[in-house]
């Protein structure tokens, strides 16, 4: 948090610094303009001097005044405007006339010639252009300006950045401890249950305990795995979405009606037996982390629907992806909550610590480089979850 405020501060400040900085650049211009308009006043006036000179006049003052301008681009016109002299004007070899019968044309446009009569009746004019200098001293805000930009958005990317980071710490930090926390009491349950299994071998009970304890351990195993890169092994999507299918149809409401859709085109898979029967569906994935998502997809969709509702999941193919819905009947969710879904710690729920749908995020896009996100929603008719993985 502090580390977020000192890089707010820093950019307030960046901010402040160029934007006097651009000032004081355009207070600069404005000034060095302003002297070279004198100065090419003052050189109008001894090319003046020096026209109008005689044999008698010294002119080596007018021609120090003139030789002196080494920077200004300087156009002297008759009065119909045609060019008779120039200075640090670099013309093209080919057609200079047109060339300076453009720039004198565009320079009528933008500016009020200096006026110089020669004699009585004789009229020339004198245009210039900016020099180099003062044309690089006006760019020079544009790129002060797009450095600030740079700068601000590298800043703000490292402390978005820092920020998820520091989020995504504590939440993995969460629940590494959380399987730490899990495994003295399994460990202690695991014992109980072989001593009661070697006092009551006939007991009916023992093996639903045995199932939950599993269950315990399967809980402690998923979180523990949140941080690491898991191992990734060749697996069949059908059978991973038929397990947890099967596992939550029996833990959810019978007000639930729950379906499952697998692509009718594919053969039909023994899950038992082998993997490879559904070819289009094999993936590298870790098996537990994906039943993980897929048990808080369906969660998530019966508390939307307050335990009473319908929620389809349907696995198809779309080119060398697999596609997994998971559909709801529910409450739907409002426009204003659909970016922050996945964040860690959002939740819409009275109870919950709104960690599901992040860790859903974190298991499907980080560890099996897929993509998760809301398909669509509507509020009072549902939701359609998309889950997306690579096939293997």
């Amino acid at each position: 948090m502090r580390s977020s405020i000192a890089g707010w501060i820093v950019v307030a400040f960046a901010l402040s610094f160029v934007v006097l900085s651009v000032w004081f650049t355009h207070h600069l211009t404005s000034r060095f303009a302003s002297v070279e308009k004198e100065r090419m006043e003052v050189w109008a006036e001894a090319t003046r001097q020096l026209v109008m000179a005689d044999d008698n006049t010294d002119i080596s003052f007018y021609s120090s005044i003139i030789a002196a301008n080494t920077t200004i681009p300087v156009y002297m016109t008759n009065a119909d405007y045609e060019v008779i002299l120039t200075r640090n004007v670099k013309a093209p070899a080919e057609h200079p006339e047109a060339f300076y019968a453009k720039r004198i044309a565009r320079l009528r446009e933008t500016q009020t010639p200096i006026e110089v009569n020669i004699s009585p009746g004789v009229k020339q004019y004198i245009f210039y252009e900016q020099s180099d200098l003062l044309r690089q001293l006006r760019l020079f805000p544009v790129v002060q300006m797009l450095v600030l930009i740079a700068f601000a958005a590298l800043l703000v990317t490292y402390i978005i950045t820092s920020y998820r980071n520091e989020q995504n710490r504590v939440w993995v930090g969460l629940t590494k401890e959380t399987a730490h926390q899990l495994g003295t009491p399994i460990s202690s349950l695991n014992g109980w249950l072989e001593l009661l299994k070697a006092k009551y071998p006939d007991e009916a009970i023992l093996p639903d305990v045995e199932t939950d304890i599993r269950r315990l351990q399967l809980v402690a195993e998923r979180f523990s795995k949140i941080g690491s890169r898991p191992a990734l092994q060749t697996v069949d999507m059908s059978c991973v979405l038929d397990e947890s299918f099967a596992y939550m149809r029996s833990r959810v409401s019978n007000k639930v009606d729950m379906q499952l859709i697998i692509d009718p085109s594919l053969p039909t898979a023994d899950c038992q037996s082998s993997i490879v029967n559904r070819q289009s569906y094999l993936t590298q994935a870790d098996a537990p982390l994906i039943k993980w998502v897929i048990e808080n997809l369906i969660k998530n969709a019966v508390d939307a629907m307050n335990g009473q509702g319908n929620i389809t999941l349907h696995l198809f193919e779309r080119g060398d992806r697999m596609v997994l819905d998971v559909t709801d009947t529910g409450k739907g969710i409002g426009r204003q909550h659909l970016r922050q879904i996945f964040r860690p710690g959002f939740t819409t729920k009275q109870r919950g610590w709104g960690l599901g749908l992040s860790l859903c995020k974190r298991i499907v896009e980080d560890y099996h480089r897929g993509k998760i996100f809301v398909l669509r929603s509507t509020l009072g008719e549902g939701t359609t979850f998309r889950l997306i993985l690579r096939k293997a």
